[in-house]
This record gives C-alpha cells, sequence and structure tokens, in this order.
C-alpha cells in the first residue's frame, strides 16, 4: 500500500469495526454493548493474526514513522496529536446538540428517547468515533517501534476501562468529561511505570491491575 494511503486507512479501518459494533448492539438488540464489542475484538485480533502469520511486520512507512517519532519543538508529535484530538472531542461533546444527546443517552436511553434524542444513530456515532481514535492510536504505536504486533494490544482494553473510570466517568453512563479520562490514563501510567521501575514481576502487574479495575470500578458504585 501506498505511504500517504497507509494513515487514513487504519483511521477509517477503526471506524468500520466501530461502526459494525454498534450496529451490532443497536440493530441486533444486543443486551450489553460488551458483547459486541468484546466480539469485534475477537474477529479483529484473530484477523491480525491470521494476515500477519501470528508474527509481528517490520518496517512502517514514513509518514506513520513520522506520527510516533517526529518532536515539535521538543514535543513528541504523538502528544500533541491527543492533546488536539482532546480538544476536538471536548468542544464536541460541551458546544454541540450531539454532545449534549450522548450524556443524555448514557444516563438513560428511554428517558433520551422520549424526549426525541435519535438514540440509535447517536449511539452508533459513538462507536464510530471510539473505532477511528483506536485507529489513531494505532498509528501511533505502529510508527513508534516501526513495526505491527498483531498482539499488542492484549488486556488494553482494561487499562482502558480504569483509565476513565479513575478519571471521573461513570461506568453507568451519563458523567465524565475528556480530560478527566486524559488524567486517569495519566494516573494509570505512573503506577504501570513505577511496577516497572520496582522490578515487579510482569505477572504480577496483571494482578494488580485487575485490583485497579475492581478498585475503580467500585468507586464508581460508590459515587452513583
Amino acid at each position: 500500500m501506498e505511504g500517504w494511503l497507509v494513515i487514513p486507512s487504519m483511521m477509517l479501518g477503526g471506524a468500520l469495526a466501530g461502526a459494525v459494533s454498534g450496529t451490532l448492539f443497536v440493530k441486533g438488540k444486543l443486551p450489553h454493548p460488551f458483547l459486541a464489542t468484546l466480539a469485534m475484538m475477537m474477529i479483529a485480533r484473530g484477523a491480525a493474526l491470521l494476515i500477519s502469520g501470528g508474527q509481528p511486520i517490520t518496517g512502517m512507512p514514513e509518514s506513520v514513522r513520522l506520527v510516533g517519532t517526529y518532536r515539535l519543538f521538543g514535543v513528541p508529535l504523538a502528544v500533541i496529536v491527543v492533546l488536539v484530538l482532546a480538544v476536538l472531542v471536548h468542544l464536541l461533546l460541551t458546544r454541540i446538540t450531539w454532545g449534549q444527546w450522548i450524556y443524555a443517552v448514557g444516563a438513560s436511553k428511554e428517558g433520551a428517547r422520549r424526549v426525541g434524542v435519535p438514540v440509535d444513530r447517536v449511539l452508533i456515532s459513538v462507536y464510530v468515533m471510539s473505532g477511528f481514535f483506536a485507529g489513531t492510536a494505532a498509528i501511533v504505536v505502529s510508527g513508534q517501534t516501526n513495526s505491527a504486533y498483531p498482539t499488542v494490544s492484549n488486556l488494553l482494553e482494561l487499562s482502558s476501562i480504569a483509565a476513565v473510570i479513575i478519571g471521573g466517568a461513570s461506568f453507568f453512563g451519563g458523567r465524565g468529561t475528556v480530560f478527566g479520562a486524559l488524567v486517569g490514563a495519566l494516573i494509570l501510567g505512573v503506577i504501570q511505570n513505577g511496577l516497572n521501575l520496582l522490578n515487579v514481576n510482569p505477572s504480577w502487574q496483571y494482578v494488580a491491575l485487575g485490583v485497579v479495575v475492581i478498585l475503580a470500578v467500585e468507586l464508581d458504585v460508590v459515587r452513583s
């Protein structure tokens, strides 16, 4: 694939996966969103293993490496990308009606539907946006490592859940901010970094991550 096509292809691929997950959940009337996202995660990982033969694919295009390694005035371009996207999503959530609809649907789908919110379209759009950002994250990671690993994202879903809950989002929906999620991710990163610096066994790090997830969800239950 031509180098200039790789970045939009990865973003659109993530958005497409999100659209499929959202459609399965909304139109398939699945009882919980985890079922749709879990199924799509397994399909995507299986496809990645099949395409790569279970081996890392090295040698990313220059455009991808640029995103992962370039520094602008000493600041990594990857950090700038994250901050720009965070500001954009913050504005979308707080300055336009669609953002208010998301909070309304998260708080109560039936209540939102009764006041005229297009619940199904809102839900699918959130899945699409989530997939789009997952594709963007894949660009950053691939650029930093100059390779694509079919198993690189294993257990990151748990870290994502813990990060947003620590950052103040509610597991029950209707509450949370973009910058709160960023703070939660930073806190979780500091914890994982500290465990690495202390030479904690990787197996125990998984245990610690599981404990953090449980504590984060329990904290959300108490807040709610």
